[in-house]
């Protein structure tokens, strides 16, 4: 009986993908049919928990099923991210897109991610105070004290490192190696190396002219057929948000969200405020908020879906543009924002663990020097953490350890980490494209008449 409840769930699933794919031939826009794949999704999502439970063989099955749809886009976005970066960045010299020193563009990226990621965190401080967080009445069974001795293990894993090291492991020892991903730092190094190989084509291009000449065809040439591939993938995304929103809702654990609920919706007020600190910032460079949303909404919903700020690189560099920021800056932007200044994973989850953890060692949350010193703790370790992976786990490691405070505790949520995740990623994601329109207006190469002109298509 459960298997002919799989099938049937398949079925009508197949049935739902093959509206996606009718919607394309009927040129709906892409933003129509990337949220009408999140609405039904979570539609489905309720269904299928509703009618068959969480944890049922039924639901299983059928996830594990979709899981194929919904994995399969997000490892071919993963699979084209590194190619992108590379080819994109050299692209930007033989072009002469980057008319700036690259030291420039570097600090003022950087510069945007940490200071946004310290009002983040005065911003998660204040949305834990508001909602009186505190950890201190939460009750840990088997999975959270599991999570806890994990995180407490990793934390030993480095523990030794100083910010110092974190750093020095942004830069590529073996550039080959990080082509492939293996370290966590890989995009970042990646980026550096496509740099150096920019800056040495400006210095073969005054030299020997006609060697360059060479250089930039073929560099041309493969930039052009990894946008091909890049918006091939890009038509799949419908079916993508739709089959992991489906998974989600599907598995999520209500009585959890239920018995956490106001840490849930600490988080998203908290996110949701970040988030029109951004549009406010946005404005400030000429660009209308409405515009940004509506141009961003596809990446965004991506990420919100997906949770992987890796997997949303290609559509967010993709948007950056379609935004007015010229392809350098925006892949800059796009790949130190998936490990540096993360507004959600790296500043108001630590943030408002450190507020909701402090009570139970006796530390006054709402005391001021603690509070400064919980802001500078965020605002260092949120470029701190690339050495480690960027990721909210890592982040809230090093914050709570940096305070003082027990680690293990951050596992009380692991019930609910999904569901709070999916904020997250997005606005890390709209963090890193905020840094790149913030970087081209303070360099003069924002186009906003490209802006106020052209759709997110694929």
């Amino acid at each position: 009986m459960d298997t002919v409840l799989v099938i049937l769930n398949l079925a009508i699933a197949v049935i739902v993908l093959g509206l996606f794919f009718y919607l394309g031939k009927r040129h709906v826009s892409f933003s129509k049919r990337v949220l009408l794949a999140l609405f039904i999704g979570i539609l489905a999502g309720f269904l299928v928990q509703w009618i068959y439970g969480a944890s049922s063989t039924v639901t299983t099955e059928t996830t594990d099923w979709l899981g194929i749809v919904g994995g399969s886009y997000v490892k071919f976005l993963q699979m084209i991210a590194i190619p992108l970066v590379f080819v994109s960045i050299v692209t930007a010299f033989t072009r002469l897109e980057l008319k700036t020193n690259i030291a420039k563009i570097g600090l003022w990226i950087i510069g945007t991610l940490v200071v946004t990621a310290a009002i983040a965190a005065v911003i998660g401080i204040g949305s834990a105070l508001l909602f009186h967080l505190d950890a201190s009445n939460i009750n840990q069974g088997g999975a959270e004290l599991a999570r806890a001795k994990q995180l407490q293990d990793s934390y030993a894993s480095i523990s030794d490192q100083t910010l110092p090291q974190k750093i020095l492991e942004l830069l590529p020892a073996n550039p080959f190696l990080d082509m492939t991903g293996a370290r966590a730092t890989s995009t970042i190094a990646v980026v550096v190396f496509a740099a150096f190989i920019g800056i040495a084509f400006l210095g073969v291009q005054r030299k020997q002219p006609n060697e360059a000449a060479t250089f930039a065809k073929g560099i041309d040439a493969i930039y052009a057929i990894v946008l091909r591939i890049v918006r091939l993938i890009l038509r799949l995304t419908p079916y993508g948000v739709f089959a992991i929103m489906t998974n989600t809702v599907a598995t999520s654990d209500a009585n959890a969200i239920i018995k956490l609920g106001s840490f849930v919706i600490a988080s998203y007020v908290a996110l949701i405020a970040m988030f029109v600190i951004h549009l406010l910032i946005v404005s400030l460079t000429g660009i209308s908020p409405l515009t940004y949303i509506r141009k961003t909404l596809p990446v965004l919903t991506f990420a919100f879906t997906s949770r992987t700020s890796a997997g949303a690189l290609p559509l967010n560099i993709e948007t950056q543009q379609k935004l007015g920021v010229p392809s350098g800056i925006a892949n800059f932007a796009a790949s130190f924002g998936l490990s540096i200044g993360q507004n959600g994973c790296a500043a108001i989850y630590p943030a408002m663990l450190a507020i909701m953890i402090a009570p139970t060692v006796g530390i006054d949350p709402t005391s001021i020097s603690f509070i400064l010193t919980v802001v500078a703790v965020v605002a260092i370790s949120s470029f701190g953490v690339a050495g480690v992976g960027g990721g909210a786990t890592f982040a809230a490691i090093i914050v709570l350890s940096a305070l003082n405070l027990p680690v293990g505790l951050a596992g009380v949520l692991i019930s609910i980490e999904p569901l709070i995740d999916m904020g997250r990623t997005a606005l890390n994601v709209s963090d890193s494209m905020v840094a790149g329109v913030v970087t081209s207006r303070a360099t003069g190469t924002l186009e906003k008449d490209r802006s106020s002109r052209e759709e997110v298509t694929a």
